[in-house]
């Protein structure tokens, strides 16, 4: 069962600025969320319904699971030392 990525229009915007490193690395894990949306290393948001983060070097990837419909919402990508979530 695979779910099927979208970004938020914001992440979107964040992503295409990544550097290429970064972006790749950033990429991988989303990928890889797409197979497994709660992988090892994972938070829930406390305080919010279906809220999730990974952390990818730097950043934290800040992500809705719709189980119902299979898909992820990638809402936010930012350095870990800027104000998130």
């Amino acid at each position: 069962m695979t779910y099927k990525i979208e970004f938020q229009k914001s992440a979107a915007k964040t992503f295409r600025r990544l550097d290429k490193t970064t972006t790749e690395k950033v990429r991988k894990a989303i990928d890889k969320l797409a197979e497994n949306p709660r992988p090892f290393g994972y938070k829930k948001l406390v305080d919010e319904e279906d809220l999730y983060r990974i952390r990818v070097g730097n950043y934290r990837v800040i992500y809705e699971i719709h189980d119902r419909v299979l898909v992820i919402v990638i809402l936010r990508l930012a350095r870990r030392n800027e104000d998130t979530y």
